[in-house]
């Protein structure tokens, strides 16, 4: 890299020398102080949350866990970003390469997201749920398996270190909620029982017949089932007592108070009512969340509105589908077909249902070089979900690690396998793995031409959005040849389609649980049990499950756009390059690349 730049260098002084009337510009093609800012800006991120930094592949922080609920911590992020936001505010425009601009544009809005955020109370009076909070993200690196290393003593001890500020973060949530209860932040009664046995499953210990305690089944003992072989006997031994001290004297001791918290105050206390607008700021809160996740500036109403036309367009395609395969009934009955549909569910094994997936992947192999020029070198695998929270997760994408050496995982949870539906596997592999997030995810990290403030960056409407849009490559990667798949495939649009409906209702015009659940009832062949997650999943984050249909429609618009602008200029690789290349963007940004390119390619 440091001899291109002296060769641009070069160059650019022998332009300069003949042309002295572009000198000024071509001195700011470089700015050391801006980058140098975009440097501390990842750093100083990396060190308020240690855990984005294990899941990259940065060891720096294993061994820290900052308590996110205290005052203390909310006044040094919100110093932080205020501090960055007004340094930024000195570099202008002009003295910035496009590059750099565009960098300068997310560094801005990423500053503002977060202040706006730290302005709400929901995150410190909040701090739990069933399938979002840091808890359960803690609970999925003590297996050993995921992000946090287990290979050298070193990672051992760190991990210790984590665990006991960890359990400082647990005392201090239950004390958060119960300030929470006095001030009226809550969450809905059915949200608190579904988090219960999630903490009711960290409690359990077996004894002996002489009433020793054994902790060797506990999931945050599991790093002490796979010692390295190269540790000595007495690393282990030592090692093994500090596991079990820390879990018989802190972690257990804290996740009994919190379940007895959860089950007795928490639950009497718990919302009758279903959206965020019910507690104090609510429909601030939500307002915020909207143009958080989706960033854009659209209304509750609008995207309710749209929500509706896009239900009535993709119902339209189902019909269709229901006459292919000669089904004689409504659709809602064909929906009910579907689900329950036992020639759709024949797998007896979770070992089945992954190895099914990865023959989606090889199926579809040969045609990815139609619609990709770049493809991701960090490996993938497929995992099951751990049971500890299986219960409550849906399908989702882990990302590797920055250097590329941890692979990506997509995980799957298969609580039976029996009763597994696999009518939208072809489509699920597609948006959670190949091309959807793997892709998106690995190609960001592995852009050297990127700061690295923005390899890590997570944006919902892009990162959903694309993973959304990549769901109806299926017929061009040569998959959903069975309507059932296909059919699959128009599900899961639709199940993002009624999350614009359901989540606006839920949130901004009184909508009850149940009737969300009717709604999604009526409109997709999703089983009543999944169904019922997923509200429960949108009561929990307000606004997320709005991102996915905004960023693939405006993809979409771009690639329709790009394709009349261009005529027979179009390729479709190079289009996605484009929208991949830049990394996690909000959308007004990527409509401004878009353009750009296509007035280049002009």
């Amino acid at each position: 890299m440091k001899k291109i730049g002296l060769s641009l260098l070069a160059i650019f002084t022998l332009f300069t020398s003949c042309n002295p009337e572009k000198k000024e510009v071509i001195i700011k093609k470089e700015n050391t102080n801006f980058n140098q800012l975009l440097v501390n800006y990842n750093e100083g991120k990396l060190q308020l949350n240690p855990l984005n930094a294990t899941f990259a592949g940065d060891n720096r922080f294993n061994d820290q866990f900052p308590n996110f609920l205290s005052d203390t911590y909310q006044t040094k992020a919100n110093t932080f970003y205020t501090s960055f936001k007004e340094e930024l505010s000195s570099f202008k425009d002009d003295d910035l390469t496009e590059s750099e601009q565009m960098s300068k544009a997310v560094l801005d809005w990423d500053c503002d997201m977060a202040l706006a955020q730290g302005r709400f109370k929901n995150d410190i009076l909040l701090p739990i749920n069933q399938m979002w909070t840091v808890n359960l993200t803690m609970g999925q690196l003590a297996s050993g398996s995921s992000a946090q290393p287990f290979a050298t003593v070193k990672d051992y001890t760190n991990w210790l270190s984590r665990l006991e500020q960890y359990n400082v973060w647990l005392t201090t949530a239950e004390e958060r909620m119960n300030q929470g209860i006095e001030e009226g932040y809550v969450l809905p009664k059915s949200l608190v029982t579904k988090i219960i046995p999630q903490f009711e499953s960290l409690t359990q210990v077996s004894k002996s017949a002489e009433g020793i305690v054994d902790v060797s089944n506990h999931l945050f003992y599991s790093p002490i089932n796979k010692f390295p072989e190269s540790f000595t006997a007495e690393e282990t031994s030592s090692l093994t007592k500090k596991y079990t001290s820390i879990l018989n004297d802190q972690l257990i001791p804290s996740f009994k108070s919190l379940s007895l918290f959860l089950k007795s105050a928490y639950l009497s206390a718990g919302r009758e009512s279903s959206g965020i607008s019910e507690i104090p700021d609510g429909a601030a809160y939500y307002k915020h969340a909207i143009k958080n996740y989706t960033t854009t500036n659209m209304t509750a109403d609008e995207i309710h509105t749209l929500g509706l036309s896009e239900v009535a367009r993709i119902l339209s395609e189902m019909k269709k589908v229901k006459e292919q395969v000669d089904f004689e009934g409504t659709l809602k009955a064909f929906f009910n077909n579907v689900r329950n549909n036992e020639k759709l569910m024949h797998y007896k094994h979770p070992a089945e249902v992954l190895a099914n997936f990865n023959a989606i992947h090889k199926k579809m192999k040969p045609q990815l070089e139609k619609l990709f020029g770049n493809k991701p070198k960090t490996p993938f695998i497929v995992k099951q979900t751990e049971k500890f929270r299986e219960a409550s997760s849906s399908a989702e994408y882990n990302p590797g690690s920055l250097d590329g050496i941890r692979p990506g995982v997509f995980y799957v949870p298969i609580p039976d396998a029996t009763t597994y539906n696999g009518f939208q596997d072809e489509a699920l592999f597609l948006h959670e793995a190949i091309p959807g997030h793997h892709y998106q995810i690995s190609l960001t990290q592995e852009n050297t031409a990127l700061p690295d403030f923005r390899k890590t960056l997570w944006y919902s409407a892009y990162g959903e959005g694309w993973a959304l849009y990549t769901e109806n490559l299926g017929k061009e990667l040569g998959l959903y040849t069975d309507p059932y798949q296909y059919f699959g495939m128009l599900g899961m649009e639709m199940h993002r389609a009624i999350r614009l409906v359901v989540d606006t209702g839920i949130h901004a015009k009184g909508w009850t649980r149940e009737k969300a659940i009717q709604y999604s009832l009526d409109n997709e062949a999703e089983s009543e049990d999944g169904i019922i997650s997923e509200i429960e999943r949108y009561m929990a984050n307000p606004g997320q499950a709005l991102s996915y249909k905004i960023g693939q429609l405006k993809i979409r618009e771009l690639r329709s756009k790009s394709k009349i602008a261009l005529g027979d200029k179009f390729d479709i690789r190079e289009f996605h390059h484009e929208v991949l290349e830049t990394g996690c963007i909000p959308l007004a940004l990527l409509e401004n690349k878009i353009n750009k390119w296509i007035a280049s390619k002009q």
